[in-house]
């Protein structure tokens, strides 16, 4: 297992710590912190809040990924998966949920909504160049390396 970082949150009344449910987890369950439930009709997507503000480490961000489960028992996935949390970044935590499924979802506070990752990340340097090296792929886009 990779070394642990500390990642510093301020939560809101009732909002959940994020917590990883294995040993081995990559991702820590993002918990709804919601005054009322919300109904998410099918098509339809809601910005759920969590109540969790992060200070996450420069050279580090934080991914928003979809729960495998809900995605596959209802359709419910987040629509800009990943979701990029900047180190910079001290807003709430919030999750766009859409509703792929063809029954409405409701969510409730407490339900488990998404995962956080903790990530490494570097900035890049962008460098005009008019020449690039070659590859065996070359410009070959969509498709091109199979199904």
């Amino acid at each position: 297992m990779a070394e642990k970082i500390t990642v510093k949150i301020r939560l809101t009344s009732g909002a959940t710590v994020p917590a990883y449910a294995t040993d081995g987890a990559a991702g820590a369950d993002l918990v709804a912190s919601l005054p009322a439930e919300v109904e998410i009709a099918p098509g339809s997507r809601s910005l759920i809040p969590t109540g969790l503000f992060l200070e996450i480490p420069k050279g580090y961000m934080g991914e928003v990924r979809p729960r495998s489960g809900l995605a596959l028992k209802y359709g419910v996935t987040v629509l800009n998966a990943p979701g990029t949390i900047d180190a910079d970044y001290r807003g709430e935590l919030k999750v766009i949920l859409v509703n792929l499924g063809t029954e409405p979802f409701v969510v409730r506070s407490g339900d488990r909504i998404a995962q956080l990752v903790i990530a490494g990340c570097s900035q890049a340097a962008f460098v005009q160049n008019g020449e690039l090296s070659e590859t065996d792929r070359g410009s070959g886009g969509f498709g091109s390396t199979g199904n």
